[in-house]
C-alpha cells in the first residue's frame, strides 16, 4: 500500500495536477477543513535555495491578501520536508491551454468573453500592486461555469519592490508567453502582463502563439525583434478593431500597449457592445471603469483604427492631452490623433 504524504500534517496529497519548470501542482485534501485543495509544490532545486525562499514567502503574503472572482484563493503556504509549497482553492475543470488544444481556436466573441475576465483578475492584481509575470494559459483555468480563474502567481513581483533599472541574469517566465522586456532580463510592470494576455489572446484566436522556436534563447530574441504575423490573416473572422487592439497589445515598448490588464478589458468591453449588440453584463461587475490610453496603430500595421463607441467609453481628456504630448515625440501620429478627439467632442457635446 502506497504511502501517503502528508504536508505540515494537514494536507494529504491525492493526485498529481500538473508539472511545469518550477514545480508541480497536486489534489491534495486538507484534513482540517476537510475540504480539497490543489497544492503547488516547488521542486527541490528551488525548494533549498535561500534566496527563492525569501523571495517566495514575500510574494506569497502579497498574493494571499488578493480576493476576486476571476483569481485563485491562496489558502495558505510553508515549508514541510524540504518543500516550498502554497495551497490554493481546487477547481474542477480545463485549463485554457487544453481547452485550445480541444477546440483548434475560439470564437472571436467567446475569446473577448474569456479575455475580459482574465484581464479582470490581472486588472485587480496590478491595483494591489502585484504583477503576475507569468500569464500563460495554463496558468488560467476554465470552471464547469465557464467562470475564468487567473492561476500561479508564483513568481508574481511586488510593484514596490521593482527596480526600473534593474537587470537580470536569470529570466524568470515561459518563453512562449513572456514580454520583450522580461526576455531582455529588464523589470516587468503590469504593461509587461497586457503583453502576455495578449499572447494568450492571440493564441486563443489562431490556434498557435504568436511567436514559436525550438530554444528559449530563439523566442526571447523573437519577441524582442520580429513582427508578428497579422492574426486576421490567419482568422478572417478577427474584425479590424479588434486585429487592432490584439497588435497594439504586442507592442514591442512597454509605453505603446496599454498601461495596465484594466485598460485593455475595458476596450474589449468597448469592442464587444459594439460587435454583439449590447452589454456583456455578465462580465461588467468584474471589468472596472477604467480608460484606455488610446488605440494608437502598430508602425509595422496598415493604418485602421479601433471603432469604440463614444457613448460607451466616454473619453478621459486629461489622459488624451499627455498621450498627444508625448506623440510629438514621435511625429507623424498628431492628425491622426486629432481627428479621433475631434469625432468623440463632436459627439458628445452636440
Amino acid at each position: 500500500m502506497e504511502q501517503k504524504i502528508l504536508l505540515n500534517n494537514r494536507y494529504e496529497l491525492l493526485e498529481p495536477l500538473g508539472s511545469g519548470g518550477m514545480a508541480q501542482v497536486h489534489k491534495a485534501k486538507d484534513l482540517m477543513l476537510e475540504r480539497l485543495v490543489a497544492i503547488k509544490i516547488l521542486k527541490p532545486d528551488y525548494s533549498t535555495n535561500p534566496v527563492v525562499q525569501v523571495r517566495f514567502r514575500q510574494e506569497a503574503k502579497a498574493i494571499a491578501n488578493l480576493s476576486h472572482p476571476n483569481i485563485v484563493t491562496v489558502h495558505d503556504f510553508g515549508f514541510d520536508q524540504k518543500r516550498l509549497f502554497i495551497v490554493m482553492e481546487y477547481l474542477p475543470g480545463l485549463n485554457l491551454k487544453q481547452n485550445i488544444r480541444k477546440i483548434g481556436y475560439y470564437d472571436p466573441k467567446e475569446a473577448i468573453k474569456t479575455m475580459i475576465q482574465i484581464c479582470a483578475g490581472l486588472g485587480y492584481a496590478h491595483r494591489a500592486g502585484i504583477v503576475h509575470c507569468d500569464v500563460k494559459p495554463h496558468n488560467v483555468i476554465i470552471t464547469s461555469d465557464n467562470r475564468v480563474k487567473v492561476t500561479d502567481f508564483g513568481i508574481a513581483r511586488a510593484i514596490a519592490g521593482i527596480n526600473p533599472e534593474e537587470q537580470n541574469e536569470v529570466v524568470w517566465g515561459s518563453p512562449l508567453y513572456f514580454s520583450p522586456e522580461q526576455a531582455a532580463g529588464k523589470a516587468p510592470s503590469p504593461a509587461s502582463d497586457v503583453y502576455s494576455a495578449g499572447v494568450v489572446f492571440y493564441e486563443m484566436l489562431t490556434g498557435r502563439p504568436p511567436f514559436v522556436a525550438k530554444t528559449a534563447e530563439t523566442l526571447a530574441r523573437l519577441h524582442r525583434e520580429a513582427v508578428p504575423e497579422d492574426p486576421a490573416q490567419i482568422n478572417p473572422k478577427i474584425s479590424e478593431p479588434l486585429d487592432l487592439v490584439l497588435l497594439k497589445v504586442l507592442s514591442k515598448e512597454p509605453s505603446a500597449r496599454y498601461r495596465t490588464a484594466d485598460q485593455f478589458g475595458k476596450v474589449l468591453s468597448a469592442i464587444y457592445e459594439q460587435e454583439y449588440g449590447g452589454s456583456n453584463n455578465a462580465l461588467a461587475a468584474n471589468t472596472p471603469s477604467l480608460q484606455g490610453d488610446g488605440n494608437r496603430h502598430s508602425p509595422d500595421k496598415k493604418k485602421k483604427k479601433a471603432q469604440i463607441d463614444p457613448e460607451t467609453s466616454t473619453p478621459d481628456f486629461t489622459t488624451i492631452s499627455l498621450t498627444l504630448a508625448a506623440l510629438v515625440a514621435v511625429g507623424g501620429l498628431i492628425p491622426l490623433w486629432l481627428a479621433i478627439i475631434l469625432k468623440w467632442v463632436n459627439i458628445i457635446y452636440r
